[in-house]
């Protein structure tokens, strides 16, 4: 069996672990990543639309959404008695940049 030598990584911050897990555990289910990076990618998006994305029920997709919003990936207002999502970028910064701590 070979031996490998693992150098370490340079480390620029130090790594909030705490806020790293509250972060990666609102990303711990695909349904919630593919809502993330679907906002990411269009701006902004109707809570209808939305549960086409996901393709699950508006319940599920209800309860999906508030999981990220109670993380600060996403933020939520309400325009003409319908609600309009986006990505909140402050946040989704602080989530690459723990994660580029590791």
């Amino acid at each position: 069996m070979a031996k490998t030598h693992c150098a370490p990584l340079p480390v620029d911050e130090e790594l909030d672990a705490e806020e790293l897990a509250v972060l990666l555990k609102a990303l711990a289910h695909p349904a919630r990543i593919r809502l993330l990076q679907h906002l990411a990618h269009h701006g902004t998006c109707y809570f209808g639309n939305l549960s086409d994305v996901v393709e699950l029920a508006p319940s599920t997709t209800s309860q999906h959404v508030k999981v990220l919003k109670d993380a600060g990936l996403v933020l939520g207002s309400a325009e003409e008695q319908r609600t309009c999502y986006c990505v909140n970028p402050d946040r989704l910064a602080v989530l690459k940049r723990l994660v580029e701590a590791l």
